[in-house]
């Protein structure tokens, strides 16, 4: 990449919307005319995997492994256009106010103080499969993992609903699709995990040939014994289909939010500046559904007032 246009950039850096024209403006360079066509086709059709990866991108010089999402690095923003480019082709990248301060692009690096917590900055616990900001009425169509810097025994977890489907009766599927289940609010919103929010709602929903997967392991709750007894079935379904990738630098692995539930197995961070480093963005489809709740690109439901 020239020079320029990463000074370009960074000079849009004060500025999310037009950082996100500068991403778009050098798509086809940063990305390449195949990676665009990959990720036009994915729009379209996620098809069965629910998931797209992309390999060999430039991410430029990384730096050393930040110790906080939020810490300095100094690294120049060739993986920032990287990661809006693709952002951008599919749909509008938005930042939800309660995670990083509503960054469009954030740092997902192991921390000392969440090593056991279900949250993107944990280590040492399996991240519980889930919908991406499941409790949320503007959750991402599409969620973005950049690998800056790779680590072998850390997997990404992956299973679409087409790869669920096949180890689930169809009685499951029918409960499923009732409006009998709450989530609660992940921790990095700020919310209470064990108290839900917002009416009731089906986990599977959508027309037979297309379902779509509203679910969160750890947070979705049922509210009949029949909604209970499904969710243990798709959890024993998740356990035995799931599907497993280790990502490494150069990596981007676009996951459809309503397709495909996402989680990381456990690994050991050392906290030495060689730790595993993604960078993370999130998509809608369109932002009007969201104009009374955002600011700019940054989403800012209260989603305390949801319960």
């Amino acid at each position: 990449m020239p020079a320029t246009l990463t000074s370009a950039a960074s000079g849009a850096l004060v500025d999310q919307e037009g950082f996100v024209a500068a991403a778009a403006a050098v798509g086809e360079l940063v990305l390449g005319a195949s990676a665009l066509a990959a990720l036009d086709a994915f729009a379209v059709d996620a098809g069965p995997a629910g998931s797209l990866l992309l390999s060999g991108l430039d991410v430029g010089e990384v730096p050393a492994t930040p110790a906080t999402p939020t810490e300095a690095t100094g690294k120049d923003v060739r993986s920032e256009l990287v990661l809006l480019a693709a952002a951008r082709r599919l749909g509008e990248p938005v930042g939800y106010r309660p995670e990083h301060g509503g960054s469009i692009v954030q740092n997902l690096v192991p921390t000392r103080d969440a090593i056991g917590r279900q949250t993107s900055t944990s280590s040492g616990v399996d991240l519980g499969f889930h919908t991406e900001t499941a409790f949320h009425p503007h959750r991402p169509r599409y969620l973005l993992l950049l690998c800056l810097r790779g680590d072998p025994a850390a997997s990404t977890t992956l299973a679409s609903i087409d790869d669920l489907l096949p180890a689930l009766d169809a009685a499951t599927v029918a409960e499923l699709r009732q409006p009998s289940f709450r989530t609660g609010v992940d921790e990095s919103f700020g919310g209470r995990p064990e108290v839900p929010v917002g009416p009731p709602r089906p986990v599977l929903a959508g027309r037979d040939d297309a379902l779509e997967l509203c679910w969160d392991a750890e947070l979705t709750v049922g509210e009949t014994d029949a909604a209970r007894a499904a969710l243990v079935a798709l959890a024993d379904a998740v356990a035995r289909r799931q599907r497993h990738l280790v990502l490494a630098s150069g990596d981007l692995l676009v996951v459809d939010n309503a397709r495909c539930v996402h989680g990381r197995s456990p690994f050991s961070a050392r906290f030495d500046g060689t730790d595993r480093w993604l960078q993370r963005s999130f998509v809608v489809e369109d932002l009007a559904p969201s104009a009374a709740d955002r600011d700019g690109r940054v989403i800012t439901t209260d989603v305390a007032a949801l319960v």
